[in-house]
Formats: structure tokens, C-alpha cells, sequence
């Protein structure tokens, strides 16, 4: 696809083709042969032949004049064909004017060819290597050496870099052809995929009794939007450089090709003016700011919940806002929160600029995201003025939740020396041309005030500002969706505060033995790490409402209901090969979340509630590392033994001022006895299960006020989502069976009931 919607994998990067590191790879192997190119020239006479540099190879390059960005690259002699010059010291006349015969021109000099030796063509390469531009001084040096006259000199370095630069266009312009034939495949078939889903003679969408194809064909009209504008892209390109004339080189211009707007010939986005753009970024930072900073009236904190509530009168009036959107009735969320974090300045910038680690930054919230297309590149290193249209879809940790899916404009500047800004707007007339049935969810100028502080810590002041199409929400998320508190600021800056502090203790070399218990060596203590991460995102995606999964909705002998969904691993290491069952289950629990976070998490109570022990009981804890201040971050491996036999299970951890998590996995014991020396964990096969733990959304309130703990009780409970993921077959061709899903709809009911008879709060 044009851009890539999938949840790849952290070391993963957005496609990007007017950058595209395919066109670097596939030269870098035509030019891989490089230290061979000296022996293969040596080994041939090549004539040496006088011309301009960009006149040889059948490709424009420019003059001679040392420009910065020639190729610097070796061809292999294959691809090269023989390297020529000449040189005016060569010329010689062959013949003379006709004595008496003035009607007769004089006749053409011939030229006279001078064959280079093997040792000065292999110096001349040598130095070729160093130096594709050597100047003056340089050239009479060699000259000298190798006996030949600087203009000698000169002209075979101008035909070597000409003949590199004819060929590498050559095939870069073949690879641009290649690159839009298969976008129009592409298009044409998202084009007839969804004729398909729609009446031939009005164009509506036709009513289908499978919500998956409601699902799928709003994600190929969003391919579909973005196909056509690369489509177009690409071919103004090969339009303004036909075959044979220099174009653009993503490989001969290095990093500048990568610094530069993917949108060199830029158009506008859907017909809406990049200075327009510009003009409602600029509105948009400004509004941020205030929202940002501003106290009363403008925001008012709660007496009861000491959270800050927007004055949305006030709102209107400060900055002339127009009444909401014509259509569906929507609701406003809006929510401010301030933390400080771990990370240095420029670090947490970075994961704001690149999609990718704005991703990973936020593995909780989002399923989905992708840079549509790139306004601006920003000025220097850290792309001060940054201006992209992203995709993004936020999710819940429980398939009970519908996700958001939102596009907007990223704008990241530079205030001063100390601060950064990061607004996300959403822009009418984009939204209007993508789809305007997808547009359920829009953001009014939200986004972050990052402020450097001492010891490589930040303050964030977030603010999130929201304009949502009221949809149907299960009863039980209802409380804290429509609260703003699920997609708000708290949860934001709480995930954002994990994920730092995880990369700190991540990247420390002095942490103290009692947080790292059970592994001898630096090098082991990240490869667990790591291990437990992949296996915490790969668990945060099967367990939500994207549109990765197809829930279908059981009920179990216990009443609750269960969504199932299956998936097939054709290829993935990371995951074992076959049929793949997940079921999920979302309960309210009148227990506290930190009170049912600390039971799951402990040892000591898995015999409790995990039925696949058989009974077992957790012998000894291998290894314990900490991955946070909280005592709560941690990543164990745990033996089991149980009633048919003894089993290794590595167990994550997570707990914030919002959210918790405990996501385990049994694994192979000769596997993690070696990922725990310190080696690659990437091909070590999991299968998560676990639980998400959230608040319910009613505020904490003390019931009575005592210095008794024991009597402190509160109004809130706990919203658990259990999930289990088992292998039903190891064939990826096999079919889901009845018994499967019986058998994991056994499993979580029980499961559910333990947990409800150890904590006391079972119905009835």
C-alpha cells in the first residue's frame, strides 16, 4: 500500500517513496563490487578520451566543476564499460591543406588515442576513492607521478564521474517506472474491491451482515485516497526528468535527499494550498499555548475530583471558536494535564517527529499510525518547523471499545532554547476528501509544551481537545469514556512517564543487584528486557478493537461475554506458526485497581487463579528486574511446577497513574536460558496472555473520613480485561474448531471465578 497501516514492529519505518531506501538498496547492489573496480580497470587498456562531463554516458551530470553532490561510488567493470579520455597534448595533424585548391575545406584531424597504463589507472582510482574532486594541486601531483599531463588527469576524473552518475540514473529512473506500475496495480485493484461494496448505480455503500466488510472497505478508501496522490507525484516526477537526463538521486545526494520535503513538487494536499497550511498551523500553536498556560476562568478545577474542567463558554469567547460541525451530534472532550518525565529534550522531540517512535512511545493508546504526507521538513537536525499530515488510531485495552481514528496536521517548533511545542489539528478540507463517514473523531488544537529541566528531565504540560461523534459505548466503559478520561490528558502523560522511565532503566549500566536478581550480565538483563516488551505490544494488539482483529461475541457458562478472535502465523518467528485463538473478556470488579494489580502480579497467588498450573505452585522466581521506580515495573521469570510438568513462564508487569498491566507467557526453558546470557530474542517464540486493569471512571471518593485504613474504602472499583491467546493448531491451513472454542471459553470463566472467589466479590 501507498502508506503502511500495519503494526510493525519497533526497528520498523514508514514507507516513504520519494525517500525510498529501496532505490539506495538495489544501487548499492549494483555498485557493491566496489574494491574490485581498480584490478578490473588495470587489467584492460582503456583509451582515454577528451570530453565534458556532462556530456558522456548518455546522462547529464554537470560540468567539472566540483560538485558537492557527484555519487561517490565504484562500479564494478561490468557495469562501467571502458573508461575514456583524452588529452589536447595527443592531437596531431594528419594530414595538410590542398596546395592551389581553395574550393576544398581543410580536412578533419584525426585523433590520436592515448592508452593509460595499468599503474596509472589503478593510482588514479586509488586516489579516485579519496577524492572524486581533487583539486588543482592534487591533479599536477599525479601528473607528475604517473607521467601524463594535468589535463590528462583532469578529464579522466570528470569521464569516471560521469560514467558512475549515467548509469546510476539510469537505473534509478527504471526503478521509478517499476515503483508506479505497481502503485497502479494496486489501485486498480482497491478500485474494483470497492466497486464491489458499492451499488453500481448510486454509488451507496451496500448493507453487509459481516462488520468486517464495513471495516475493510474503509480501509482500502483510505489506501485508496493515498495511492492517488503518490500515483500523481511519482509520475510529475518522470515527467519533469525523462529517461536519460539527471534526475534526482535518493543515493547521490545522500542524506540531503532525506532532509528535504518528500514533497518537492508540492501541490497541496486535496487542493489546500501548503500557505494555507502554514496559516492554520500558526493558529492552532498559538491556541495551544494559551490552553497551555492559561488558569482561570478559562479552566476551573474540581472541588470534588481536583481535575481541571474546561469553560467552554470561556473557550468560545477567547478565541471566536464557530459553533460544532453540522451533522451527527458530537461531544466535546477536553482535559489539561502537567508531569514530569525522565528524558532528555531532544530524545522525546524526536519521538514526536518520527511516526515510528511515536508509536512505540505509546504502544497502549495506539494501534495504528502513519505520516500521510510531509508538509515540511523542518529546518537542522532536530526538524525545528516540522509539518506533516499523520493517521493514527487510538485504542483501549479491551475489545469492548470502539477505536478513534483521527487525521491531522502535526506541527512541531522550537519557542526557545528551553521549549518545544507539539500541536495536532484537524483540517476540514482533508477530512472532507479522505471520507467523510470516517470522520467520527476530530482534534481541535491539541498537543504538548515541552520544557527542558535539569538532570535530563522534562515538563510536559499536555492538553487534549477533542470533537467526537457520540457513538454506542458498552455500559460498562461508558462512565470513563465519556468522561474524557480513556483518550485524555491523564492517560497520555501517564503512559508517556512509563515508557521513559522503562527506556532509563533500560539503557542503565548501574543498577543496583536487588533490581536485577537472577542475571549475571548487562548484556542479559536487555535481552530479557526487550523479550518482554515485544511480548507486552504484541499482547496490547491482540486484545483491542482495531480493525486487526474480528471479534465475533460468545457467551460463557458464567454469563459473561466473550469475544473471540483467530489469526494465522504463516512466518513470524516471534510468535509460534499455526492457528492462533484469542479470547477476551471485560468485568467490573468493586476492588481497587491497585489492590487487584498487586494480586495478579504476585507469585505467591497464581496457584489461585491460573487453572493451567494444574494445581502447581510457583517454586522460585529465576529472575526479577526492575523497569521502574514503582516496586509494581517489573519483569520476572517464574518456574512452575505443576501436576504434568515443570514449565518456565516470563511475566511483565506494567503499572502507571492510570492503567496497570500483568502479561505472562510460558516459554521454552533452553530458549531463555540462553536469552538470559545476553543473546538475540527476536526469534524466541511467545504467545501472551494477561490481564489490562483500568479505573472505572467513577472518581475515588473516601466514603468516611478515619485514620484507619482498613475502614478507608472508596465509590471506585476496577474494570478487568482478561485474554488468553492459545495454539489450536501448528498446520497455518487448518481450520477453528468447536472444541477450541469451548475449551478457552472454559478457561477464562474459571479463570474469572477464581479471581472472584480470592478476592471476595462474587455475586450473591
Amino acid at each position: 500500500m501507498g502508506v503502511d497501516m500495519s503494526n510493525t514492529p519497533p526497528n520498523s519505518r514508514t514507507k516513504d517513496y520519494f525517500a525510498s531506501p529501496a532505490l539506495s538498496l538495489s544501487l548499492a547492489g549494483i555498485f557493491r563490487d566496489a574494491g574490485k573496480a581498480a584490478a578490473a580497470a588495470a587489467a584492460v587498456n582503456m583509451e582515454v578520451e577528451e570530453g565534458d562531463e556532462g556530456s558522456g554516458g548518455g546522462g547529464g551530470g554537470g560540468g567539472g566543476s566540483g560538485r558537492k553532490d557527484d555519487t561517490i561510488l565504484e562500479i564494478s567493470s561490468e557495469n562501467s564499460g571502458p573508461a575514456r579520455s583524452r588529452s589536447d597534448d595527443d592531437f596531431e595533424a594528419e594530414g595538410e591543406e590542398d596546395d592551389g585548391d581553395g574550393d576544398k575545406s581543410k580536412k578533419k584531424k584525426r585523433k590520436k588515442y592515448h592508452r593509460h597504463t595499468a599503474e596509472q589507472i589503478r593510482e588514479m582510482e586509488a586516489l579516485f576513492k579519496e577524492s572524486p574532486h581533487p583539486d588543482e594541486k592534487q591533479r599536477q601531483q599525479l601528473s607528475k607521478q604517473l607521467g601524463l599531463a594535468p589535463r590528462q588527469v583532469k578529464f579522466w576524473f570528470q569521464n569516471r564521474r560521469t560514467q558512475i552518475k549515467a548509469i546510476q540514473e539510469r537505473h534509478e529512473n527504471s526503478l521509478l517506472k517499476s515503483e508506479i506500475d505497481r502503485l497502479r496495480d494496486e489501485n486498480k485493484a482497491l478500485r474494483e474491491q470497492i466497486n464491489k461494496s458499492c451499488c453500481p448505480n448510486c454509488g451507496t455503500a451496500t448493507v453487509s451482515k459481516d462488520p468486517t466488510i464495513t471495516t475493510e472497505e474503509q480501509q482500502l478508501r483510505i489506501e485508496n485516497a493515498k495511492l492517488k496522490a503518490e500515483v500523481e507525484k511519482l509520475k510529475a516526477t518522470i515527467r519533469k526528468y525523462p529517461a536519460g537526463t539527471a534526475s534526482p538521486s535518493s543515493s547521490s545526494v545522500g542524506n540531503d535527499q532525506e532532509t528535504r520535503s518528500s514533497l518537492e513538487f508540492y501541490t497541496g494536499i486535496f487542493g489546500l494550498e501548503k500557505s494555507r497550511i502554514m496559516e492554520i498551523v500558526n493558529q492552532s500553536m498559538e491556541e495551544l499555548i494559551k490552553m497551555a498556560t492559561a488558569g482561570e476562568p478559562l479552566w476551573i478545577r474540581s472541588v470534588e475530583t481536583g481535575r481541571e474542567i474546561l469553560n467552554y463558554d470561556e473557550y468560545l469567547k477567547e478565541f471566536a471558536v464557530e459553533n460544532p460541525t453540522k451533522g451527527p451530534k458530537r461531544s466535546i472532550e477536553a482535559s489539561r494535564e502537567v508531569g514530569v518525565v525522565f528524558v532528555d529534550l531532544s530524545r522525546l522531540v524526536q519521538s514526536f517527529v518520527d511516526v515510528n517512535q511515536w508509536k512505540e512511545m505509546f504502544p497502549f493508546m495506539i494501534s495504528k499510525a502513519a505520516t500521510v504526507d510531509v508538509i515540511s521538513n523542518g529546518e537542522g537536525d532536530n526538524k525545528n518547523g516540522a509539518v506533516q499530515l499523520m493517521f493514527a488510531e487510538l485504542q483501549m485495552l479491551t475489545p469492548m471499545v470502539p477505536t478513534r481514528e483521527v487525521y491531522f496536521v502535526r506541527y512541531c517548533k522550537q519557542l526557545n532554547a528551553e521549549q518545544w511545542a507539539v500541536v495536532d489539528v484537524s483540517i476540514d478540507k482533508v477530512e472532507e476528501n479522505i471520507d467523510a463517514s470516517l470522520v467520527k473523531c476530530r482534534k481541535r488544537p491539541s498537543g504538548c509544551i515541552i520544557e527542558d529541566k535539569s538532570n535530563g528531565h522534562c515538563k510536559v504540560t499536555w492538553v487534549e481537545h477533542l470533537e467526537c461523534q457520540k457513538s454506542t459505548v458498552h455500559t460498562m466503559y461508558r462512565t470513563i469514556v465519556n468522561s474524557g478520561l480513556a483518550f485524555g490528558a491523564r492517560h497520555w502523560i501517564a503512559t508517556l512517564q512509563l515508557q521513559c522511565e522503562r527506556l532509563v532503566f533500560f539503557m542503565a549500566t548501574n543498577v543496583p543487584m536487588k533490581d536485577s536478581s537472577g542475571v549475571a550480565t548487562l548484556a542479559g538483563r536487555k535481552s530479557i528486557l526487550k523479550l518482554a516488551q515485544r511480548m507486552t505490544w504484541s499482547f496490547c494488539r491482540a486484545i483491542a478493537a482495531s480493525s486487526y482483529n474480528t471479534w465475533t461475541k460468545v457467551s460463557s457458562k458464567t454469563g459473561e461475554d466473550i469475544r473471540i478472535a483467530s489469526r494465522k502465523n504463516l512466518n513470524d518467528p516471534g510468535e509460534p506458526l499455526g492457528v492462533i485463538l484469542c479470547a477476551v473478556s471485560s468485568v467490573w470488579l468493586p476492588v481497587c485497581p491497585h489492590v487487584l494489580f498487586d494480586f495478579l502480579r504476585d507469585e505467591t497467588h497464581r496457584n489461585e487463579w491460573d487453572i493451567i498450573t494444574s494445581g502447581g505452585s510457583v517454586e522460585a522466581t529465576m529472575a526479577n528486574l526492575a523497569k521502574g521506580q514503582d516496586r509494581g515495573n517489573a519483569v520476572s521469570i517464574q518456574t512452575v511446577n505443576s501436576k504434568e510438568n515443570n514449565m518456565w513462564i516470563l511475566q511483565d508487569c506494567c503499572t502507571n497513574a492510570y492503567e496497570s498491566m500483568v502479561v505472562y507467557a510460558p516459554v521454552d526453558i533452553a530458549g531463555m536460558q540462553s536469552v538470559m546470557t545476553g543473546c538475540d530474542s527476536s526469534n524466541l517464540a511467545v504467545l501472551p496472555s494477561g490481564f489490562s486493569i483500568l479505573p472505572d471512571g467513577i472518581e475515588s471518593r473516601p466514603l468516611v473520613i478515619t485514620s484507619r485504613p482498613e475502614e478507608k474504602t472508596s465509590e471506585g472499583g476496577s474494570l478487568l480485561t482478561v485474554a488468553f491467546q492459545i495454539l489450536t493448531n501448528s498446520s497455518p491451513t487448518a481450520k477453528l474448531t468447536i472444541e477450541s472454542v469451548d475449551s478457552v471459553n472454559t478457561l477464562i470463566s474459571c479463570t474469572l471465578k477464581n479471581i472472584k472467589t480470592s478476592l471476595q466479590c462474587e455475586e450473591g
